[in-house]
């Protein structure tokens, strides 16, 4: 089993920024990808960004590109994700999620990952 710990959320004004954090333990870390999903009240869980263990490559969500930078560290076995320029429209909870196929490209949709996070709330004010 993986356990996925997110922490870094809270209450931002727009404009402001967050770091999100996610530590991962438990089974011995070797999965392909990383990802950060968010979901908003009454809305669908959405893709925001995600990242190759391996090659440190990196995906974002159109919505995030430009303003959130995802990276990780493998020492410690943890991603970050880098929120800037927040508006009101990134308020929802963000999980991040592990994933263990082994593909030739980052995936986005939320079955491609194997292991959730509990979430962390992330509250944009106007």
């Amino acid at each position: 089993q993986v356990q996925l710990v997110e922490s870094g959320g809270g209450l931002v004004q727009a404009g402001g920024s967050l770091r999100l954090s996610c530590a991962a333990s438990g089974r011995t870390f070797s999965a392909s990808t990383m990802g950060w999903f968010r979901q908003a009240p009454g809305k669908e869980r959405e893709f925001v960004a995600a990242i190759s263990w391996n090659t440190g490559s990196t995906a974002y969500a159109d919505s995030v590109k430009g303003r959130f930078t995802i990276s990780r560290d493998n020492a410690k076995n943890t991603v970050y994700l880098q929120m800037n320029s927040l508006k009101p429209e990134d308020t929802a909870v963000y999980s991040c999620a592990a994933s263990y196929g082994v593909r030739g490209y980052i995936p986005k949709v939320t079955r491609s990952y194997d292991y959730w996070g509990q979430g962390t709330q992330v509250t944009v004010s106007s």
